[in-house]
């Protein structure tokens, strides 16, 4: 049996990085303190990112906000911030989903991957991240201002997705220059202080 090798240049830029220690003198990432939440219902989808979740036992459920880890997704307002937000629907309202969590943001929303199953196997256990999904298809950008709040496999994947998705022009990649939600607010909130 032959064995082929395909050249990628991610791939190729870590080897080169480890065989030549600059990895060692990137700096550590804290140790995540990760909590869950199971046997929630996704009971609201407010943006690309954002959603609400119902969880627990009935009866003693309790309704939190949750923002998704590791990406940042066009605003309602900007271009494909629709879209964006129909995608997380499509994937997540209605479903039973586990949410492994590590932070709470300036909002108070928990900040968490959200886990759900299949669409093609909407019993079955809960695969899916959401957050990796939306990169996948082209609707969110990793957020790597936060990659410290990610596992260095979930960096890995969440950076690997996007570069796929941009190589594709895949969702939002098919603009010419799309604008990073961050940017998008920030020029937001200048025009609407008058500077």
């Amino acid at each position: 049996m032959k064995l082929k090798f395909l050249f990628h240049p991610l791939l190729a830029m870590s080897c080169l990085l480890l065989a030549t220690g600059a990895a060692s003198a990137a700096p550590r990432a804290k140790p995540l303190h990760l909590y869950t939440f199971e046997d929630c219902l996704v009971v609201g989808i407010s943006d690309g990112d954002t959603l609400k979740a119902r969880c627990g036992k009935t009866g003693a459920y309790e309704k939190i906000t949750v923002r998704l880890s590791g990406i940042d997704t066009p605003e309602r307002k900007q271009a494909y911030g629709n879209r964006a937000r129909k995608a997380l629907s499509d994937m997540a309202f209605r479903r039973q989903a586990d949410l492994i969590c590590n932070a709470h943001d300036q909002y108070g929303r928990h900040v968490c991957k959200v886990m759900v199953a299949p669409l093609s196997a909407t019993d079955g256990p809960k695969t899916l991240d959401t957050g990796l999904a939306l990169l996948t298809v082209g609707m969110a950008w990793w957020y790597k201002a936060y990659a410290h709040e990610q596992s260095p496999q979930e960096r890995g994947q969440y950076e690997f997705a996007e570069f796929e998705a941009k190589s594709k022009r895949a969702g939002l990649w098919a603009d010419a220059n799309p604008v990073p939600p961050w940017e998008w607010r920030r020029t937001e909130k200048a025009r609407q202080h008058g500077g």
